[in-house]
């Protein structure tokens, strides 16, 4: 089973060099690479040549990356999409997707480009959309959630518990899981937050998130750890899929183990645990 791992996906913003530069030795699993909401207007030219030299710099070892451009109805995201088309990130991140047509018009000018496609799921008709959007297919790869834009346009308030968030991220889940791609939860404002941050990210886990995206370097290792499978979990796995690999067990739905009935769905959340955990650790070892 092969399994990328994005437990902590960083946004630096393009128009700090200097940050990038640094995010080369971070802890992170994804890089965003920013050209839209983290880049003030007049500074837009600037990070677009900024993320175009880094990228085709190389040098982020195994961390995925990922280039977030302005939507294309912008002055900026044509221009965004051919620098970011000639980079050859891993994925572009499209925002403001609020149809799968809204993909489609991406697509359509990536040509050859073998780079992924992930969609930002940040407005209300995005949600009420949202199967149409993750099954959409092409390129798309993951969906983002900006929970930040959806209070926003929801006219809501930011609450520790999420409630007034919770319809919309259990149905990105879904949508996501369904349709066979990556889904990764929103950010969180407070830096200086510790138990708050730790508090959402058990409960983007909880969700059934891949992992979270990060606004600040100091976030990552809470959120590794938390979108990790623990050592516990780990050892339980491997002693489920050695269980189920015992000639007398194979073909079987269910067998008694340590006392307790475990069915063949809990072997196959044992392998990806299992495939989490290693590619987690390849990632780790470089």
């Amino acid at each position: 089973m092969s399994v990328r791992p994005r437990r902590s996906v960083l946004y630096m913003p393009g128009s700090n060099a200097r940050a990038m530069e640094k995010a080369r030795a971070l802890a992170a699993d994804a890089l965003i690479l920013d050209l839209e909401d983290a880049v003030a207007p007049d500074a837009k030219e600037l990070a677009r040549r900024q993320v175009l030299e880094a990228v085709k710099a190389r040098g982020f070892g195994k961390r995925e990356i990922v280039i977030r451009i302005n939507a294309l109805a912008t002055a900026w995201g044509a221009d965004d999409l051919a620098a970011a088309v000639e980079a050859g990130p891993d994925a572009i991140l499209i925002p403001k997707v609020s149809h799968a047509k809204d993909l489609a018009d991406v697509e359509a000018r990536l040509g050859a480009a073998p780079t992924k496609l992930w969609a930002m799921v940040e407005t209300p008709l995005a949600i009420l959309k949202i199967v149409e959007i993750a099954g959409a297919g092409g390129r798309l790869a993951s969906l983002v959630m900006g929970t930040n834009d959806l209070i926003k346009e929801f006219g809501g308030l930011h609450t520790p518990d999420r409630l007034n968030l919770s319809a919309a991220l259990g149905l990105s889940v879904a949508a996501a899981r369904a349709f066979g791609l990556a889904v990764i939860d929103g950010v969180y404002n407070d830096i200086n937050d510790s138990d708050g941050f730790y508090g959402s990210c058990r409960q983007g886990r909880a969700f059934g998130f891949d992992g979270k995206t990060l606004i600040h370097p100091s976030q990552l290792g809470p959120c590794n750890e938390v979108f990790a499978p623990s050592p516990e979990e780990i050892e339980a796995a491997r002693k489920i899929i050695a269980a189920f690999d015992k000639p007398e067990n194979r073909g079987k739905g269910a067998i008694s183990l340590d006392g307790r009935m475990v069915e063949l769905l809990h072997a196959e959340i044992a392998r990806n645990t299992v495939a989490v955990a290693d590619a987690i650790a390849a990632l780790e070892a470089q």
